[in-house]
């Protein structure tokens, strides 16, 4: 079942304020990039996740959020989803951790 495209838009609208926030679609679903960097995803069974680390996996498992499969990336809980504030904020620690571990990875490649 595809992602709802109003959904779609009515996630890319309240990220909006994050700075250049682009979709692109993959496996399904969608990747929702910030500078180039992928933050989150919106998948058609669970709608938008975030990625997480040590930072604020934590946030996420205190809300009894799962995670999508095997990935570094935690459903929204519903009430979060509904504060535009608080999306926000949570939205900006997981595009943090995206740009961060891409700048890790480079330093990897460029080692070897």
């Amino acid at each position: 079942m595809p992602v709802e495209q109003d959904y779609l838009d009515h996630v890319m609208e309240m990220l909006e304020p994050l700075g250049e926030v682009t979709k692109r679609s993959m496996f399904g679903g969608y990747g929702i990039f910030q500078g180039g960097v992928m933050f989150a995803l919106v998948a058609s069974d669970t709608g938008l996740c975030l990625k997480v680390d040590e930072a604020n996996q934590a946030d996420f498992e205190e809300e009894g959020c799962a995670q999508f499969k095997t990935m570094p990336y935690f459903e929204v809980p519903a009430d979060v989803m509904e504060e535009p504030e608080r999306l926000r904020e949570w939205a900006g620690k997981s595009v943090t951790i995206a740009h961060v571990a891409a700048r890790k990875k480079t330093r990897q490649l460029k080692r070897r």
